[in-house]
Order: structure tokens, then sequence, then C-alpha cells
């Protein structure tokens, strides 16, 4: 038992200092949505999109949305985009 609880609290410890900030979930965003349209790349759209999204931290992972649609997940120092959807 002794084993597992160090187990849980250093792989905690480790969330914890590993969680993505909000630079990086905004860089990955600006990235992502360059690559999925080249058009929106060239207009910059993805730098207005990282601009206009809210960072939200639990500690050990975090998120961003943009109006109140999250839009990107992080932990681990690793930013994941869903996808994003095209409105159909």
């Amino acid at each position: 038992m002794t084993k597992f609880l160090i187990a849980v609290l250093v792989l905690l410890g480790v969330a914890l200092a590993t969680n993505p900030g909000a630079d990086s979930h905004r860089a990955k965003l600006k990235a992502e949505i360059a690559e999925r349209s080249q058009i929106a790349g060239v207009l910059g759209l993805g730098g207005l999109a990282a601009l206009v999204s809210t960072y939200y931290t639990l500690g050990v992972a975090s998120y961003t949305t943009i109006n109140d649609k999250v839009v990107s997940y992080g932990a681990f120092g690793l930013v994941v985009i869903p996808d994003l959807g095209n409105g159909r």
C-alpha cells in the first residue's frame, strides 16, 4: 500500500510540474488550424483563435475554450486538439 501511495504522489507531482501553460495551448491551436487549412494559415486565423481562447487549469491538466466550447486539452506536457468540427 505504501508503494502504491508513493507512486500516486509521484505521478501527481509529475502531472503538476508538466501541466502545459496557456502559451503551449495557444501555440498548438495556432499550428493545428494552419495545418488543417492553408487558407486559414495564410489569413492568420489560428492566431486569432488563439488570441480569443480562454485558458483554464485544473492543476494536473488544463484546457482552453472558445465561446464555451473546449478546443484543447493538456496534461503531462502534451496539448491535444480534438476535431474542431466544420459546422455541419
